[in-house]
C-alpha cells in the first residue's frame, strides 16, 4: 500500500475501535483506565486519528523511498537509511507483529515517564500524517519539509492549547504499525508477521492487490477518505 493509504487507514481504523478500546477496562482489563481515560472527548478522539494515521507510516521507515522518509527533508531520509540496513531491508523486521508490539510498548513507557520524549512523539505522528495526506509542495521536498514543520507545530500547539492527554499514545502507535502490516498482507508481496519466523501471510496473487495500481488509487484510497469523514461525523454527532 502506499503512505497515503496506510495513513488513512489508521485513521479509519482508529475511529472504529476506539470506543470498544475505551470499554475495555469495564469489561475485562481494570487496570486500563488509566490508558483509555478520556480517549473518546472530541480533542483526543482526533489526536488520536491523526496519531494512528501517523504510525500507520511507521513500518515503512525500512524503505528510503517512502513517503515517511521524506516527511522531515534529511533527517528522515537519513534515519530510514539507518533502519532499513538494521532491518534487513524493506518489509522484514518493522512489518511484524513484534515491531508493532514493541513501538506501542516502548511509547508507553516512553511517554509515561518523559513528558518532553511524548510530545517528541506526537510531534512525529502529527508530521507523518499531514505529511501522508499530499500536504506538501509537489517535487520540492526540502520546501514540502518546512511546510509540514509550520504545520505539525500548529496543530500540535492546538492540542496543547485545548489539553489534550496522551495517556493512550502508546496503544494508538501500536495500533496504527498493526494496521500498516495487516494492509501489507492484503497486497501481492505480504509481511514478515511473524518474524524473526520466516514465512510472509499474503493472500493468492489475483486476490491481493497491487501497490500503487487503479484499485488503489482509483476505489481503495476515495473510500478511505469516505470512511474518516463518515467515522468522524459519527464519533462526534451528540448523543
Amino acid at each position: 500500500m502506499m503512505g497515503h493509504s496506510h495513513s488513512l487507514s489508521g485513521a479509519v481504523v482508529w475511529l472504529g475501535v476506539a470506543p470498544g478500546l475505551a470499554a475495555l477496562p469495564a469489561v475485562v482489563a481494570p487496570e486500563l483506565a488509566s490508558v483509555t481515560t478520556n480517549m473518546l472527548s472530541p480533542t483526543e478522539l482526533i489526536a488520536g486519528a491523526l496519531v494512528c494515521a501517523g504510525a500507520a507510516m511507521l513500518p515503512d521507515l525500512d524503505h528510503p523511498s517512502a513517503t515517511i522518509a521524506q516527511t522531515f527533508g534529511p533527517v528522515t531520509y537519513w534515519l530510514s537509511k539507518g533502519v532499513n540496513v538494521i532491518s534487513g531491508g524493506h518489509r522484514h523486521a518493522t512489518h511484524s507483529l513484534l515491531f508493532a508490539i514493541l513501538m506501542g510498548l516502548g511509547t508507553y513507557f516512553l511517554a509515561d515517564n518523559y513528558p518532553i520524549g511524548r510530545d517528541v512523539i506526537v510531534v512525529l505522528m502529527i508530521g507523518l500524517s499531514l505529511r501522508a495526506i499530499g500536504i506538501g509542495v509537489p517535487g520540492k521536498t526540502l520546501t514540502s519539509a518546512v511546510v509540514n514543520i509550520f504545520l505539525t507545530a500548529g496543530v500540535f500547539a492546538t492540542f496543547l492549547l485545548l489539553g489534550v492527554g496522551y495517556a493512550w499514545l502508546g496503544l494508538a502507535i501500536a495500533v496504527g504499525c498493526l494496521t500498516h502490516i495487516v494492509g501489507d498482507c492484503l497486497t501481492e508481496h505480504g509481511c514478515p508477521v511473524l518474524w524473526p519466523i520466516k514465512g510472509r501471510w499474503v493472500l493468492p496473487y489475483k486476490i491481493g492487490f497491487k501497490t500503487g495500481k487503479a484499485f488503489e488509487q482509483k476505489v481503495l484510497a476515495p473510500a478511505l477518505s469516505l470512511a474518516v469523514v463518515a467515522l468522524l461525523c459519527l464519533r462526534l454527532m451528540p448523543a
